[in-house]
């Protein structure tokens, strides 16, 4: 988290006009070397824009929360914004349904949710065939969500339930009805071939929230018995409204959010971020950024389809939509911004299918880089950048440094 004498040091606006931010959030950016070629994912992709960046400005990796320790995508994107994930207590599930404009009260339970594909699905404890259920279409999502919301609409256990589509397999469950706890586990194994986890209370105040869960899981399996795929339902990152400092008060910046994936919506409204519309894909977010780009200091904007390839396994997609973002990079160039920031929230590797704890390739482009001529946007290229290898939660001041937003500290 940033240091509050930093945070003292942070320039309040002089009425000039001010240099603006971009970051550029790559996510799962980087990967790990392919068994047959020995390069990995960043090392194949052909990045002309990246490299022509990473060799003007500062360069280093960043490390998404602490040696070893691989983040989710909420405490990763927290740390990036410069709230140490270990000091705010919150779950994805808070993060998704503010993504998908729901105001949460505090008491609400959120929950991340998957459609998945249940083998045998009769229980609560049936095997998971497919954690994403084919990864069917936004219009099939909204059409399972409405489903669910019909059958649903008298509630369960005296609760309010929410259910709010999102894109592909994914939505988001809302529950309403007294102060519930977020202490439940998730009842999603994590991988395929294995049965479902009962879902239990982590502490005595999280027995009803447990109840009104298994509840509502056991209605959704009768309620989508007969839907050839979507059979079933994985839960995790039950969280309740966390609080936090807003953005704005940090760091002394109007910030915009461009995201087209509503959990990254969300953890951007979390700190106080103004989400700026829902964009369908990456080429209408940039189209947003420009639109939009003389009303903020600060931009932030994701790249969802780089993690996506991670997760399946897709080495040569992953290496597509590398250079798809690196083709797009001119378009943000034309902004002229004064300080470009571009970086991951953290590494998921094709080999590996899931987040890792890797640093993080990262570059800062301003007036006041210190560049490395010759130096590539890959994992080993940018190891010897003058950033070295520093923690998520010091982008922010690093951002607001080369934006010559900080005062001196001391006489």
């Amino acid at each position: 988290m940033i240091h509050d004498k930093t945070r003292e040091l942070v320039m309040q606006s002089s009425g000039e006009e001010p240099k603006r931010i971009v970051l550029l959030l790559l996510d799962g950016l980087s990967g790990l070397p392919h068994p047959q070629t020995g390069k990995t994912e960043m090392e194949t992709a052909r990045l002309p824009n990246l490299d022509r960046l990473a060799s003007r400005a500062s360069g280093g990796r960043m490390l998404p929360i602490d040696p070893g320790v691989t983040p989710g995508s909420g405490p990763a994107h927290l740390a990036l914004f410069g709230y140490h994930p270990f000091q705010v207590e919150f779950g994805r599930g808070a993060l998704e349904a503010m993504g998908s404009d729901f105001d949460m009260l505090p008491g609400d339970l959120a929950a991340r949710a998957n459609f998945a594909t249940l083998r045998r699905p009769t229980s609560l404890s049936s095997i998971v065939e497919d954690r994403r259920a084919g990864r069917p279409s936004d219009a099939e999502n909204r059409r399972l969500c409405a489903k669910l919301s019909a059958a649903l609409r008298g509630g369960v256990e005296g609760c309010q339930v929410h259910v709010l589509p999102g894109k592909e397999h994914r939505f988001t469950v809302v529950f309403r009805g007294g102060e519930l706890s977020a202490a439940l586990n998730a009842n999603d194994p994590q991988r395929e071939d294995r049965p479902l986890i009962d879902i239990l209370p982590g502490t005595p105040e999280a027995e009803r929230s447990a109840h009104v869960v298994n509840e509502f899981l056991e209605q959704a399996l009768r309620i989508l018995a007969d839907e050839p795929k979507a059979n079933g339902i994985l839960l995790r990152g039950f969280s309740n409204l966390p609080q936090v400092m807003p953005f704005r008060e940090r760091y002394g910046l109007r910030a915009g959010a461009i995201a087209a994936y509503p959990m990254y919506r969300g953890v951007a409204r979390l700190v106080g971020m103004e989400v700026l519309g829902a964009p369908k894909n990456f080429d209408e977010e940039i189209q947003t950024l420009k639109e939009r780009f003389a009303e903020f200091d600060f931009f932030f904007v994701h790249y969802k389809p780089t993690d996506s390839a991670g997760h399946s396994g897709d080495f040569a997609e992953k290496v597509k939509q590398l250079e798809i973002a690196d083709a797009a990079i001119p378009r943000i160039e034309e902004l002229k911004p004064e300080v470009l920031i571009v970086t991951g929230d953290h590494s998921t590797p094709t080999i590996h299918r899931e987040h890792s704890w890797h640093p993080v390739p990262t570059l800062i482009l301003s007036p006041l880089s210190l560049s490395a001529p010759g130096a590539r946007f890959t994992e080993r290229g940018m190891m010897a950048g003058d950033l070295g290898t520093f923690p998520a939660t010091q982008l922010m001041p690093l951002s607001l440094a080369h934006a010559s937003r900080l005062m001196k500290f001391g006489a």
